[in-house]
């Protein structure tokens, strides 16, 4: 285990160079670190030729980072908020980041299980997970978007160039930010109604009031969620991420207890149209109440790191005008995200409305599809993210020096790096999505062949994996250049080509069909995206180094077939795609296994370097004495 004080602010003479036992970018102890395998893969390159003459529009240390900015509720990025001219202890602590992420991702998991098993997938459990959605949309809109592209580099600089070390700026941001948060929440528990038609407006009945009256409990989490992002903020401007990372884990296992609690009073099968009104008070107040603890947990930590809240008004004077200006057009960018999130969330809630009109009993609308991009995005959050945020702090020296060689060399040195364990990743969603979503799902009021529908939905997911991974890095190097302009319009002809998808599928497909058509938008989104991207930035930075990025996909994707051939055939002869969750965990363990072990073997035999760059540093790293 690495041995590090997360918790300690560095001092200034501490804040620019690495720790003892730490290479510049890399990471000390057995932990094998994204850092480590980009330094090695660089040193196995030859030195590229010096290109200067890199144009950068506005300094990247004043606009953080917006994550996916389209999750559809509580599943977001984990580094939402770093500036893009991102220090080295952001790359330092990337352990405990990892780590973090795989432990609220693994909880995450099972609070989604635990609330698909106490509603199911039909009217009822569709209307939880749309009310649910809607604060998140609602604080991402109005507010999370500010936090993370202004708020974050905002307070490093008022911390770094204020004589009283920002103090007063930010006893002023946290009073005018909770007032702004309480007015939101009033106002949107307020129009619930509005809200819910905004997202499904097809829904009528007792599915309609229950979404309804749930929404407005749900509303409530959005001044929690907010000061948990406003606290957030102020926990990573002075360098201390263990907090913001862990927190969230509190908020999953209260949900998982109100769960549990509530399938335990009302048990299985449960519907729109028995529920009473307790059992709506007891989910929407125990999600409430789960956002609320975590924004006490952050709240103790930011005391405990010395802040103390003294109430002032007044932001005039202290550059926060400009700094929003600066990110304005990032907040373009997620607006047109959340339009895209308004088009999937209307078409799969009108799905689910319109099986139970056909009478059919397996669930197919919006819990479908969520709980199917909860795990799509998995691979994402802890593989790419892991990799961008190793890969921030290289890229922006690279940018400050102008060589457009070295930051074409970091993007492709990230993509060939997240693609070693991202192509077999999307490769084995495809296989076992299906019994992996059985494994999941399939329990209380959640049929196997709800889990059958979700896992479905997730192949159709999977197919994007790589496109979703190569547009998010892609809009890594347009902001470490400073331009957020760029992105916000290439954002929406994808946009436009997903709402005419969706609408196609919603009224081409049967009914049953349409929740696992839609995901073909999403993966056009971003095909159609990192293509006039990536032309874009092949002209800035003269080429993506696209041929060497291409050979190595192209080949860990025929790495991947035959071990997705040989994974499924197990996973077949073992009944993983027919039975019940005890025959589908044993193929998808056994499927993996064998899959693994061929993909391995025939990666190793095609010669992929990036593959043996991994498997040696890895050697390395954790077998030194």
């Amino acid at each position: 285990m690495v041995r590090r004080d997360s918790a300690e602010e560095p001092g200034p003479a501490e804040a620019g160079r690495p720790r003892g036992g730490e290479a510049a970018g890399g990471y000390s102890g057995r932990v094998l670190m994204p850092g480590d395998v980009l330094d090695a893969i660089e040193r196995r390159e030859p030195p590229s030729r010096p290109e200067r003459g890199l144009t950068v529009l506005h300094d990247p240390s004043d606009f953080g980072d917006l994550g996916t900015a389209d999750r559809p509720g509580e599943e977001g990025e984990e580094i939402g908020g770093a500036a893009h001219a991102a220090p080295p202890s952001l790359a330092r602590s990337s352990v405990i980041m990892a780590i973090g992420t795989v432990v609220s991702r693994a909880t995450g998991f099972i609070r989604t299980a635990a609330i698909v098993a106490a509603l199911g997938t039909g009217l009822l459990g569709d209307a939880y997970q749309t009310a649910n959605m809607v604060p998140f949309v609602v604080y991402d809109l109005l507010i999370g978007g500010l936090l993370a592209s202004v708020f974050v580099p905002f307070l490093v600089k008022r911390r770094q160039q204020d004589p009283d070390g920002g103090v007063a700026t930010e006893q002023r941001f946290m009073t005018v930010t909770l007032l702004a948060l309480a007015a939101i929440t009033f106002v949107a528990v307020l129009g619930a109604q509005v809200l819910i038609t905004v997202y499904a407006g097809e829904w009528t009945g007792n599915q309609r009031e229950v979404a309804v009256t749930l929404s407005r409990f749900l509303l409530l989490q959005i001044f929690f969620i907010g000061a948990s992002g406003v606290v957030s903020s102020m926990l990573n401007s002075r360098q201390r991420f263990g907090a913001p990372m862990w927190a969230p884990v509190v908020n999953n296992l209260t949900i998982i207890a109100v769960a549990v609690l509530f399938l335990r009073i009302a048990g299985p099968g449960r519907t729109a149209d028995d529920i009473t009104d307790g059992q709506v008070a007891l989910l929407g107040l125990g999600a409430t109440a789960g956002q609320l603890l975590q924004a006490l947990i952050l709240a103790w930590a930011l005391w405990r790191a010395g802040f103390r809240w003294r109430p002032r008004l007044g932001l005039r004077g202290s550059g926060f005008g400009e700094a929003m200006r600066n990110a304005g057009w990032m907040m373009v960018y997620a607006v047109v995200a959340q339009i895209s999130l308004l088009v999937s969330t209307n078409v799969a809630t009108r799905a689910g409305a319109r099986v139970a009109e056909a009478g059919l009993e397996t669930g197919a609308g919006i819990t479908a599809y969520k709980n199917a991009f909860v795990i799509f995005q998995l691979p994402y959050a802890i593989i790419a993210v892991s990799v961008i945020t190793a890969l921030l702090p290289k890229m922006s020296r690279h940018v400050a020096e102008g060589r457009k060689d070295l930051v074409r060399l970091d993007f492709s040195r990230g993509v060939r790096l997240a693609a070693v364990l991202l192509v077999p990743a999307s490769v084995a969603m495809v296989v076992f999505a299906v019994p992996m979503a059985v494994v999941l799902y399939a329990r209380g009021s959640a049929s196997v062949d709800d889990a059958h529908v979700i896992g479905y939905v997730l192949m159709m997911f999977a197919v994007s994996l790589i496109p979703f991974t190569l547009f998010q890095m892609m809009l890594r190097v347009f902001y470490s250049l400073g331009d957020t302009r760029t992105p916000g319009l290439i954002a929406l002809a994808p946009v436009a080509i997903h709402g005419i998808s969706g609408f196609l599928v919603l009224y081409l497909a049967p009914p049953e069909h349409i929740v696992i058509y839609l995901p073909i938008g999403h993966g056009l989104y971003y095909a159609v995206g990192f293509l006039i991207a990536g032309q874009i930035l092949r002209k800035r930075l003269h080429g993506l180094d696209g041929r060497r990025v291409f050979r190595t996909l192209l080949l860990l994707h025929l790495a991947a077939l035959p071990g997705a051939a040989a994974g499924a055939a197990a996973a077949w002869l073992l009944g993983g795609f027919t039975g019940g969750t005890a025959a589908a965990l044993l193929s998808l363990l056994a499927g993996c296994a064998v899959g693994g072990i061929v993909f391995a073997l025939t990666a190793y035999a095609l010669r992929i370097e990036e593959l043996r760059v991994f498997l040696e540093t890895a050697r390395t790293k954790v077998l030194r004495r």
